[in-house]
Formats: C-alpha cells, sequence, structure tokens
C-alpha cells in the first residue's frame, strides 16, 4: 500500500467537537484535505458556518451542527443529525473542553466542578458512546480524545480542568478495552501548551510562558497543526493497530 493510501480518508465521515477555532478546526480540515466528509460542532453557529463555505469552496463536504455537549440532550440530536446528513460516522474527534476557573481547588465552586465534568468528561463519554452503534454498523471506527499533559502532570490553577483530562486519558483505556472487539480504535492525544484562544489566559502570562519554556526542551510555542498529524494517524489506516495509545505532544515538557 502506498503511503499516500495509509493516511487516506476518502469515504469515512468524521465528526469533531469544539471545531470553530483552535485544534479542532485544525484537525477538521486536515481530515477534509484527506478525503473525509467533515461535520464541525460547536456551541455557536455563527461560528461554523464561514468555515463549512469556506470548506465547500475549496472541495471538502461539510456541514455544521450546533451542540453543548454538556447537554445530553443536545448530543442527541448531534447524533441523530450528523447519521442523517452523511449516512453514519466512522470517526469522532472529542475536542470540546471548558475551564472557567483559574484558581485553586480550595475556592472551587461545586457547579464549576460540575461544568468542568460535564463538558470534558461526561460530554465525550455519552457521545462516544452514542457513535458506536453506527461505528459497529460501518465495521468499525476510531475516536481520539484531545486531553492534556495538565491530565498527567497537574500544574497549578488548572485543578479541577487536570482532573477531567485525568479522567478522559483513563476514559480512553477502557473504551479502547471494551470496545476493541467491535474494530473501534479509542486513542488519546495529551497536548501541552498550544496557542490558542482557550490557552491565551497563560501563553499570555509572560510569567507563565518563562515557567514553561524553562521546563521545556524545545522552546517554543505549540501550534494547532502540531496535534493534526498525530489526529491524522489515529484516525487513518496508519495507525490501525493503535488503541488505548497516550500520545504527548507537548514539546518534551513531561519529560
Amino acid at each position: 500500500m502506498k503511503l499516500e493510501e495509509n493516511f487516506n480518508l476518502k469515504g469515512k465521515v468524521a465528526l469533531i467537537t469544539g471545531a470553530s477555532k483552535g485544534i479542532g478546526e485544525a484537525i477538521a480540515w486536515v481530515y477534509g484535505k484527506a478525503g473525509a466528509k467533515v461535520i464541525i460542532s460547536s456551541r455557536k453557529e455563527e461560528a461554523l458556518l464561514p468555515i463549512v463555505a469556506q470548506m465547500k469552496e475549496e472541495g471538502i463536504k461539510a456541514a455544521a451542527i450546533v451542540c453543548n455537549v454538556g447537554d445530553t440532550a443536545q448530543i442527541d440530536r448531534l447524533v441523530a443529525e450528523a447519521e442523517n446528513i452523511f449516512g453514519g460516522i466512522d470517526i469522532l474527534v472529542n475536542n470540546a473542553a471548558t475551564n472557567p476557573v483559574f484558581g485553586p481547588i480550595a475556592e472551587t465552586e461545586l457547579r464549576t466542578f460540575d461544568k468542568i465534568i460535564d463538558v470534558n468528561l461526561k460530554g465525550p463519554f455519552y457521545l462516544s458512546q452514542k457513535v458506536t452503534r453506527s461505528m459497529k454498523q460501518r465495521g468499525g471506527g476510531s475516536i481520539i480524545n484531545i486531553s492534556s499533559v495538565e491530565g498527567v502532570n497537574p500544574g497549578y490553577g488548572l485543578g479541577i480542568y487536570s482532573v477531567s483530562k485525568a479522567g478522559l486519558v483513563m476514559l480512553t483505556k477502557v473504551m479502547a478495552k471494551e470496545w476493541g472487539m467491535d474494530n473501534i480504535r479509542v486513542n488519546a492525544i495529551c497536548s501541552g501548551l498550544i496557542k490558542t484562544k482557550f490557552s491565551k489566559s497563560l501563553w499570555s502570562n509572560e510569567q507563565i510562558l518563562e515557567g514553561v519554556m524553562a521546563k521545556q526542551p524545545l522552546k517554543s510555542l505549540g501550534k494547532p497543526e502540531d496535534i493534526t498529524g498525530i489526529a491524522l494517524l489515529l484516525a487513518s489506516d496508519a495507525g490501525r493497530y493503535c488503541t488505548g495509545s497516550v500520545i504527548t505532544a507537548d514539546g518534551g515538557l513531561t519529560i
């Protein structure tokens, strides 16, 4: 098999959450260029529609569906609409996340805890559970959970976010073990500090950035495009023997 065929996603349908910007949008573009039909999802339709329009201009079959993954009823609708548009789902990227607080866990309110867990852990669990029916019917699939190095080694100020991302790593392994018999692969990517709007409060803080760079062998801030190659590997036949894997892309921060 030729190298490009290994990474080809023609005939596949990919659903990416949190895809209106940052890592999610970057992955959606790479999947589309690799031949997949792409469904991008986020909480705000006005952020999704321009991306879909641009994708269609470039020959990518794409659609947008609004969904807050912290709401299980909206997840039900997301999956139903996605299956109705393109007939099924082969690839799921659980990228949507939230972190509405920066500070010590002693000061974290219970409602904030619930919100973080609902979006970062419960949402990926429920959405993955829902798409497996379609994946089984289509002979298998690939689920990619976007976790974080914060779920491996917790820093300061991101306490419950770290807890949620650690849970997502273990959820990845549990799903991989249980769903492998159905040819459904489940892997996680633990990203380091990536220059996105989501993490701006970190990389725009000179003291925090200097602290990260002091520990990181590669002295540069990550970009969303630094995650897309791994995401393509895990979605394609090139990664067909990978499941339960937790891959870090962090410039060496966790060494």
